[in-house]
């Protein structure tokens, strides 16, 4: 009997009971798509969080913490560090920064601001991707590099917050600072601690360009770029390391200033991340990359979807119950066509097959209809989720939230395991057809 002829045997059959094979495709197309749909939460979620966190931070950064190892403790990174980075293969660059320990304060005409203040290496910055809006470089030890949204911190002086700002927490337009900074002078204000009272001391410093607006809208970059040699005279005036506001002489006893507060490594590409992190590890460097961050993420992830694949499997399981009782009545049914076949000489071999295949002709009709259901369903949670969490929580969802995520295997594992379980449901009674007995079942009144 050749495979076109089982086809259309099995489809003649499946239309003598439509209702009873319907509802039993019904169950394997709901069991099909409740293990799509809650698998795809997995996904979602999963590549949601992972899109959070690459858009946080650039994935060829790697941070390096200092050194720890049991025979001299924690140690900070120091310039021969550096010096060593920077010699290893696949690394682009090693941007190494030092922090004002008190917030800059900077003035022109009406106008102050307060800012996080930086020292950097800038012929690092410049190879790790440091960009400029406007102006140049700072090449004198007077002149600074303002962050992009600078000039949004700079407001009047007296002035009042709740009335400066609006609704949305921006700075209205009349109280903006309008023209371009640079090349203006600002005065730069530091504190030292002389007697328990704080005394001022003003730099005049020259703004020699503007760095370039951040990729993500929500950061906000109002840092101040100084050079090493205003930072050298900051502390000759506070006579603390790193301009910190407080008496020279109440360092603590063994506590030792790390030379950098920031140092990062920046590989070539992202795949030279991975070979550069296990190079720093292996030499006692404490770092932390996105990768390794991943790493972990996709690792929990991972347990996930297979836990969820898994209870949707039961529900797979609970449908073969379904079929496993149609393809049992189809043999009872059908034992006297079974008898005239084998009375024509079909093998047990083409009668089993023939069961299976209609008992698999149910389960793939199911996966297809549960799959497309499945995108349905998916694509109305993606749509109607952040309009729930608006109207019942009053708060906007997560921007690029993805609740739901089909990838293309996602349903190839669904077919693979629908096949599978229909192929075992069937077995049983295709088996017990080859088993019918050929006179018992032509004596059989129709």
């Amino acid at each position: 009997m050749k495979l076109k002829d089982q086809f259309r045997f099995v489809r003649q059959n499946m239309k003598k009971s439509k209702t009873r094979v319907f509802m039993t495709i019904l169950a394997a197309a709901m069991g099909s798509a409740f293990l799509i749909v809650l698998a795809s939460v997995g996904f979602g979620l999963h590549s949601s969080i992972v899109k959070e966190i690459t858009s946080r931070q650039i994935v060829t950064e790697i941070q390096v913490h200092g050194k720890q190892n049991d025979e001299n403790g924690f140690q900070p990174v120091s310039d021969d560090d550096i010096a060593k980075f920077e010699k290893m293969e696949n690394v682009k660059s090693v941007v190494r920064r030092i922090n004002l320990q008190q917030d800059g304060i900077y003035t022109i005409g009406n106008y102050e601001a307060y800012s996080q203040t930086i020292v950097s290496h800038m012929p690092s910055e410049l190879k790790a991707g440091f960009e400029l809006a406007e102006g140049k470089v700072a090449e004198n030890d007077n002149e600074v590099i303002l962050g992009y949204d600078f000039v949004e911190g700079l407001i009047p002086k007296g002035s009042d917050g709740e009335q400066i700002y609006d609704n949305k927490g921006k700075l209205k337009d009349e109280y903006r600072f309008k023209e371009s900074l640079v090349g203006k002078t600002l005065t730069m204000t530091v504190n030292k601690m002389v007697d328990g009272k704080e005394v001022p001391k003003t730099f005049e410093v020259t703004v020699a360009g503007i760095r370039k607006q951040p990729t993500k809208e929500w950061v906000f970059d109002r840092m101040v770029f100084i050079s090493e040699g205003l930072l050298k005279q900051i502390e000759e005036f506070t006579g603390t390391p790193r301009g910190a506001v407080m008496e020279p002489n109440n360092t603590e006893d063994g506590f030792v200033m790390p030379e950098y507060d920031e140092v990062k490594v920046y590989a070539t590409n992202l795949e030279a991340v991975k070979g550069i992190t296990e190079t720093l590890e292996k030499d006692d460097y404490m770092t932390y990359s996105v990768l390794k961050e991943l790493k972990e993420v996709n690792m929990i992830f991972t347990i996930v979807k297979a836990g969820l694949i898994f209870i949707g499997t039961i529900a797979v399981l609970i449908a073969s119950i379904g079929i496993y009782n149609t393809m049992t009545m189809a043999v009872t049914e059908r034992s006297q066509d079974i008898g005239i076949m084998k009375a024509i000489g079909a093998s047990p071999k083409t009668i089993k097959g023939i069961f299976l295949l209609e008992s698999s002709y149910i389960g793939i009709i199911g996966a297809l209809i549960g799959t497309a259901v499945a995108y349905l369903i998916s694509f109305a949670v993606n749509l109607g989720i952040p309009l729930i969490i608006q109207q019942v929580f009053g708060e906007q969802a997560p921007e690029g939230l993805k609740f739901s995520s089909i990838p293309w295997t996602l349903p190839v594992i669904s077919f693979l395991i629908c096949y599978i379980v229909t192929i075992l449901s069937g077995l049983r009674p295709a088996q017990r057809a080859t088993r019918v007995d050929v006179l018992s079942a032509l004596r059989r009144e129709v």
